[in-house]
């Protein structure tokens, strides 16, 4: 059963859903972020493989677009829950700082033997980073190098005017005229707007995560 608390976070509602209190087969996610970024509240799910967050080379789904434009997550949340294909999923109460590390765990059982992850690079227009359809084993113990994907949803203006993040602050408005309309890995940023390349510029990956399943 998926248990649901509202917070609020960057200035929109999160939901956090807690993995279940009686779980036998519990899959540890530990999410740490080596870039120079904040990255909005993370979401980690445990689903079969007939369920994908997104797709690399496919376009971005309203709910994913949301989470990587606005690091809004609760449009995917919703989906998430009222999945069948997902068994267990969470959304952190709050960012994920630079150098910081979140642990989620998870239920994984039978079928439900995929993970996967994203959140928002907030001093960004529409970079987010995701780990896509992670196969766990019955003994995985394994880190993964996760990139910060480009949502293809807005153009790269690095403009303050259309970033949610520090210094910025502009939430909720999108340059969408000359998008990619693509999912394709972030070339990071270019010092072609207002945003310090030596302060918020990040080599891939972007986040590490260590999956473990005993």
């Amino acid at each position: 059963m998926k248990r649901t608390v509202l917070y609020g976070a960057l200035a929109v509602m999160v939901v956090v859903l807690a993995a279940p209190a009686m779980a036998q087969d519990m899959v540890k996610v530990r999410i740490t972020n080596v870039s120079k970024q904040i990255i909005s509240p993370p979401v980690v799910a445990v689903h079969s493989g007939m369920a994908r967050i997104f797709i690399p080379g496919k376009a971005a789904s309203t709910e994913l677009s949301m989470l990587a434009e606005d690091g809004d997550p609760t449009a995917l949340a919703s989906v998430l829950e009222g999945s069948a294909e997902v068994l267990d999923f969470a959304v952190a109460e709050g960012p994920l700082m630079p150098g910081a590390t979140m642990v989620f765990e998870l239920e994984s059982e039978g079928q439900f033997n995929r993970v996967s992850a994203v959140g928002m690079l907030v001093t960004t227009n529409d970079a987010f980073f995701g780990l896509d359809n992670f196969v766990v084993g019955q003994y995985t113990n394994k880190q993964v190098s996760v990139p910060a994907w480009d949502a293809g949803t807005e153009f790269n203006n690095e403009l303050c005017a259309f970033i949610p993040g520090p210094p910025c602050g502009s939430a909720l408005v999108r340059d969408t005229d000359d998008a990619e309309g693509l999912i394709l890995v972030h070339p990071g940023l270019q010092g072609v707007g207002d945003l310090d390349t030596a302060e918020w510029d990040w080599q891939n990956p972007a986040v590490l995560i260590r999956i473990v399943k005993k």
